[in-house]
């Protein structure tokens, strides 16, 4: 735990920043995955553990303990490394049901200290300060009380890092400085200065091609950026988003910039058995269906369909696409579907090792909301014409949903699903976006 006292030295405040006041509550869970598989499995705590998708030593972790982290293994750490660093090491299969389970038992708890204002993954929380709640020794026993809450009423293996600060980029950066189990506290006073021990890329959105285009403008870390005016900050980053950056780093609680949903997809790893082109195609094929019930449960319909691999020994992913007649329809996905793989079956041909694809992906994008609805003009149709085909495909993908959902995953699907146990497509938790327990049960 950090002491009361600020940790940074005190530099003379800048009088052209508005006040600063601690704003920002920002929870992140320690090795979350696997730190839920040490709840659920007594016998794996104190144990180095990683969470890996399928029983492959080809695949790479998900998750690893605190304690795998110690022999350096991290997420996405190849499984065959993994088991090379640490002897001892445990792998146990992704549970994802549960992971979602945990997370809203975890926010249910959170909503018992003070209102979520965001759930940013299924691992990160940030709620907004109260005037009330902003000052630092307020701020600090407010979050030990969210933390012992979750260990107490959720899980006692579920420990928690949090920032404090003014404003949610900023909290998320103090967040990280202490792991696991930390609590750190940015104050004005501390801004920007604390900042200047991290590197350029510990803020999210500047990756490595950002990190290499701010060095040609000479900005080679934080204290550089800092330096400038906003105006040559922005400059640096390219655009708006510079200055605006630069605010942040100084405190500044900016307006959120929102945010539109404009794809659904899902892709999957195939197991080393199941990468030739006709597994691949069935898989793909289920994804497809995925994507098509949650659109229809979110209310859009989808104008692209995109194909997207990686073959085997390639780091690059070709990706092909097609335009769809703004639909909802399972079997006008489908459809459209298998006319690309041929596309893909060409783009395979003469690969070294022939067709070997390690990841496959479907994206229906280009959604736009379903305004309203009534009932079809079409419905009296002669079943053949086109206008009565969809009405009814709409209708059948429908009810299929239900089906599944009253009765579990895969009682109706179109065509076989294919593949075996390993390559059966459920939800996973992608970064940033936790699946809904409906997906469970498409």
């Amino acid at each position: 735990m950090m002491p009361a006292e600020s940790p940074f030295p005190s530099i003379a405040p800048r009088h052209d920043l508005p006040p600063r006041p601690l704003r920002w509550l920002f929870l992140d869970l320690n090795s979350y995955f696997a730190s839920v598989e040490q709840q659920l499995q007594p016998s794996l705590r104190g144990r180095p553990v990683i969470v890996a998708p399928v029983g492959s030593d080809t695949t790479v972790a998900i998750a690893a303990s605190v304690e795998a982290k110690r022999y350096g293994i991290t997420t996405g750490t190849p499984v065959w490394e993994a088991k090379q660093r640490c002897p001892d090491l445990v792998v146990t299969p992704a549970r994802h049901r549960r992971y979602v389970e945990f997370h809203d038992a975890i926010v249910a708890e959170i909503w018992r200290h003070i209102p979520v204002t965001r759930v940013c993954s299924i691992d990160e929380v940030a709620c907004r300060l109260l005037d009330n709640e902003n000052d630092r020794d307020a701020a600090m026993a407010l979050a030990r009380r969210i933390k012992a809450g979750i260990r107490r009423r959720v899980g006692d293996c579920l420990t928690s890092s949090v920032g404090i600060a003014p404003n949610r980029l900023l909290a998320k950066l103090a967040s990280d400085l202490q792991k696991p189990d930390g609590l750190v506290v940015f104050e004005d006073k501390d801004l920007p200065h604390a900042l200047f021990r991290l590197k350029l890329t510990d803020i999210a959105g500047i990756g490595a091609k950002m990190e290499r285009r701010l060095a040609r403008d000479g900005v080679n870390d934080i204290a550089q950026l800092c330096a400038r005016r906003p105006r040559d900050a922005g400059h640096a980053w390219g655009g708006t988003d510079g200055d605006r950056l630069w605010y942040l780093l100084h405190g500044v609680d900016l307006p959120e910039k929102p945010t539109q949903s404009r794809t659904i997809g899902h892709s999957h790893v195939l197991s080393p058995g199941k990468r030739g082109y006709e597994p691949a195609r069935l898989t793909a094929r289920r994804l497809a269906l995925k994507a098509a019930s949650r659109l229809r449960r979110k209310g859009y319909r989808a104008r692209l369909l995109v194909l997207h691999v990686r073959f085997e020994n390639d780091k690059s992913a070709w990706r092909t696409s097609t335009r769809l007649p703004e639909t909802q329809d399972s079997f006008v996905v489908l459809d459209r579907l298998d006319a690309l793989f041929p596309r893909l079956r060409e783009a395979g041909r003469g690969r070294p090792g022939g067709f070997r694809l390690r990841m496959i992906g479907v994206t229906l994008a280009e959604i736009v909301p379903v305004a309203g609805e009534q009932a079809s003009l079409f419905a009296h149709l002669d079943p053949a014409d086109p206008l009565a085909r969809e009405t009814r495909g709409l209708a059948l993908s429908r009810a299929m949903d239900r089906i599944n959902q009253r009765f579990g995953r895969h009682a109706v699907s179109l065509g076989p699903l294919g593949g075996g146990r390993a390559d059966r497509v459920g939800s996973k938790i992608a970064f940033g976006r936790i699946p809904e327990l409906d997906e469970f049960h498409e």
